[in-house]
């Protein structure tokens, strides 16, 4: 038997059909892992002359694009044609607004649906009915009860910072300054981890039911929701009088601890420690100790931490005063190489991580891996013509529809991506 090769045709997601909605962040991400794992994702774009040529979508690879007017009736029928015919639709926008354009689910899986196998994935910023839970602990009694307070409407506009502020997540964030403000993260949680993979897993979740049963649904996702649900841990611990039971800063895993927190080196750049467990905290000591320069001495001299303090609250601040100070007497890399297998390691800038200026498709799996194809940067109408083509569409009808600007194609201008 010749050896297994991995190709476009094996993939896990080979035979799924997506379309994929054009817009930011989430709703791409959650398209670009269907295409990594070798769905036909087409993007669905705008036909609009001042919208720039490359979209500011970085998030394309492997997927395709037909730009669609759907200002014009054909151009929503036409929509309507080619999501009738999907496996998948990614729906980015606010609610709504598919269903004014007569393309909301229940055109596909209501009672008359043209096609009720359609997994149609929703992602929206707030939730639906615009109330929040909210958990109280009466430490007095250990138990807790629950409110609900007003929040924002699911079709209100936002961004991450909003979704993650309306979660809570936001507010257990370490603080900057002694006022509180929680540290400013980037679009990671709420957009991506909360929006974009809750949406992808959603999807698959549907795919896999939908062989059971032969009957797509709706995948709804918000992403304060599924912010919250990514922060289940230290959301619970907090709950229970976990290792986030403490005031922001204050706890174990978020800076609290001098041994697991971040030390500037010599040179300037910066060196992660979590020795989190007695026996890795008692090498990484041993190998502290060892690679400082001879006869270096801590302003707490003759004070220096031991094993059997490691927990003892009482002595974290002289701690944390001492591994800043010996960090400082040398460069990053020098401590890099002294440190194996006891949980130090450098915070590595991009240009210092990536292969490639494109991160590699997560998870690896070993027999249908993923193949990294197709541009990084998709031009809006890329695809058009090539698509109607595979849907029987001929040249004549084409170029009809060209005509009455009910689809445009790409004027094939490109950017070029700059330096990480």
């Amino acid at each position: 038997m010749p050896p297994y090769k991995p190709s476009l045709e094996n993939r896990p997601l080979s035979d799924i059909r997506v379309i994929e909605f054009g817009g930011l962040a989430p709703g791409p991400f959650a398209g670009l892992i269907l295409a990594d794992w070798g769905a036909s994702v087409v993007r669905l774009d705008k036909t609009n002359e001042n919208v720039p040529a490359v979209t500011p979508d970085f998030l394309t690879r492997g997927k395709r694009s037909i730009a669609v007017n759907l200002k014009n009736k054909d151009g929503v029928q036409l929509a309507r044609w080619l999501i009738a015919n999907a496996d998948v639709v990614i729906d980015p926008f606010r609610p709504g607004i598919l269903e004014k354009l007569g393309l909301g689910p229940d055109v596909f899986l209501g009672k008359d649906g043209l096609n009720k196998r359609l997994i149609f994935s929703r992602l929206a910023g707030f939730p639906k009915h615009g109330m929040h839970p909210v958990y109280c602990t009466d430490l007095s009694t250990n138990s807790y009860y629950i409110g609900v307070i007003p929040g924002p409407q699911g079709n209100m506009a936002g961004h991450d910072l909003n979704y993650l502020a309306q979660s809570g997540v936001l507010s257990m964030l370490p603080p900057v300054d002694p006022s509180g403000k929680p540290s400013f993260p980037t679009n990671i949680a709420a957009d991506f981890a909360g929006g974009g993979m809750v949406c992808a897993m959603g999807i698959l979740l549907a795919l896999i039911e939908r062989q059971k049963s032969d009957l797509g649904q709706v995948v709804d996702v918000n992403m304060v929701d599924g912010t919250k649900y990514v922060a289940s841990f230290p959301i619970i611990s907090r709950l229970y009088q976990g290792v986030y039971a403490k005031p922001p800063g204050q706890n174990l895993l978020d800076g609290g601890a001098p041994f697991y927190d971040i030390y500037q080196c010599k040179d300037g750049r910066w060196m992660t420690v979590a020795c989190l467990e007695p026996k890795f905290f008692q090498v990484f000591l041993s190998v502290l100790e060892k690679t400082l320069p001879l006869g270096w001495k801590c302003t707490l001299h003759p004070w220096k931490p031991t094993p059997e303090i490691q927990y003892d609250e009482r002595c974290w601040v002289d701690m944390r005063r001492f591994f800043k100070e010996a960090f400082g007497t040398l460069p990053r890399d020098t401590w890099v190489s002294a440190f194996q297998d006891s949980c130090a390691t450098p915070v590595l800038d991009l240009d210092e991580t990536m292969t490639s200026p494109y991160p590699d498709p997560a998870p690896r799996l070993s027999r249908t891996p993923a193949l990294k194809n197709g541009a990084p940067q998709l031009e809006s109408g890329s695809h058009t013509k090539e698509v109607l083509k595979e849907i029987g569409l001929s040249e004549d009808e084409i170029a009809g529809l060209l005509k009455e600007k009910v689809i445009g194609v790409a004027s094939h201008r490109s950017i070029t991506p700059s330096k990480l």
